[in-house]
């Protein structure tokens, strides 16, 4: 009968497999550890990323982090906003050619609570030019993904003085906005327009999660087992230790007297 470890009975069997010398001598040749970190699995997973809809078309990920958004809701461009909530909203900066010749950035938002937000915003040379002109950047292009990126982690630094809102309409349009508190007033440093992406193109992206995450999952539970048959022939008497439960804890005769003579219930 197979037994099975939790996870952290397993880093204990690892620290302790990895560190001893057994009776027969020391490992000929790759252990089972190795073939394990090694193996089909790691495979596996790395197969998965190189499907992953964000980079199609050769775009390459620099950023990918989770920043606080106030998330506020607009039925019209000239209607009053909603009072806004504040969410972690997983932000991927991703671009298209090398240093010297860029020639798009895109940047995509998700979050964990709903599958079903996905956002986007692609800027090429172009389109720079224009925003550079409408709210007067003294950055060139190729230092637009930087600029983005320092903003973002000013606002997970300093969530007070660096806020990011994120207004949203009914028509799949949206709006980040970097705003600093500067005590007497808020100042707008930066704007960026997305939109909503297509329902096709978001049922990619979560079936690309949902496979990434069960790929992880098997490959974890595969470890386990290996893990598991390893110890059983090398060292049975880890084993039981390893299967014995905590002690439970231990009890002061004079503390259960004081609660029974203390209890409503005789």
């Amino acid at each position: 009968m197979d037994v099975y470890f939790s996870p952290s009975q397993c880093s204990v069997v690892v620290d302790i497999m990895t560190s001893r010398k057994f009776a027969d001598g020391d490992f000929a040749g790759p252990s089972t550890f190795e073939s394990i970190h090694h193996g089909s699995s790691t495979s596996d997973l790395s197969l998965v990323d190189d499907i992953d809809p964000s980079i199609a078309g050769g775009y390459r990920v620099v950023y990918d982090r989770e920043t606080p958004f106030e998330l506020r809701i607009q039925d019209s461009d000239n209607a009053p906003q909603q009072v806004g909530t504040l969410e972690a909203i997983k932000v991927k900066i991703l671009l298209l050619g090398d240093d010297n010749d860029l020639r798009a950035l895109k940047i995509e938002l998700s979050t964990e609570s709903d599958l079903f937000f996905y956002y986007v915003h692609v800027c090429d040379l172009e389109g720079f030019h224009l925003v550079q002109e409408q709210q007067k950047l003294m950055v060139d292009f190729a230092d637009y993904a930087n600029v983005l990126i320092r903003m973002l982690n000013n606002c997970i630094k300093e969530p007070h003085n660096h806020i990011a809102v994120y207004l949203m309409q009914a028509d799949g349009r949206a709006r980040l906005d970097f705003i600093q508190n500067m005590e007497y007033k808020f100042v707008e440093l930066l704007s960026v327009d997305f939109s909503r992406l297509p329902e096709e193109i978001v049922r990619q992206h979560i079936t690309y999660r949902y496979n990434t995450i069960k790929n992880r999952v098997t490959a974890l539970q595969s470890r386990l087992h290996e893990v598991n048959n390893l110890v059983k022939v090398k060292n049975p008497s880890l084993l039981l230790q390893l299967q014995k439960g905590p002690p439970p804890p231990a009890v002061n005769p004079r503390e259960v007297l004081a609660t029974r003579s203390h209890s409503r219930f005789h």
